[in-house]
């Protein structure tokens, strides 16, 4: 895959699990449980998931389902500690290359109403708005913004 200096970026392992579940548990007010990112490393076939590794140390992640034509994002997150410096989108950008390389035609993925700066990104990288899924986010209610881009 693609590296930045002595960050790597490549396709996780189920040693990567715990890294992942820490990143997930420092991003999220609602974060996935340890055993859903378990269950999407070693039994949902249709999951890939990259992660970006600094000194062994996962730092960010993404996965994706690709289901025949069809992509979906189910999570994108950096370390708090690491944001700015275009890791998500760098995460992002490869998901996309993953998702094309698999057939995929379409990719998508729902964003908070108020995540302002990921809606930024993912719009830079071509995501259009396609719809509201009201109430989505479980722990305040807030709505998700359904965003997708052809591949």
């Amino acid at each position: 895959m693609e590296k930045t200096g002595k960050i790597t970026l490549r396709k996780a392992t189920l040693k990567d699990l715990d890294g992942i579940y820490n990143v997930e548990m420092r991003s999220f007010t609602m974060p996935w449980t340890r055993e859903a990112f378990y269950n999407e490393l070693v039994h949902n076939h249709f999951a890939t998931y990259l992660v970006l590794v600094e000194n062994e140390k996962v730092i960010g992640y993404c996965g994706v389902w690709v289901i025949v034509d069809e992509a979906h994002v189910t999570n994108l997150a950096v370390l708090p500690e690491y944001r700015g410096r275009k890791l998500g989108e760098t995460l992002l950008k490869n998901v996309m290359a993953y998702a094309a390389l698999n057939h995929a035609k379409t990719l998508s993925l729902e964003v908070r109403v108020s995540n302002i700066v990921a809606r930024s990104l993912y719009r830079k990288l071509g995501f259009r708005e396609g719809g509201i899924r009201k109430g989505y986010y479980t722990d305040n209610y807030e709505d998700a913004i359904v965003m997708w881009v052809n591949l």
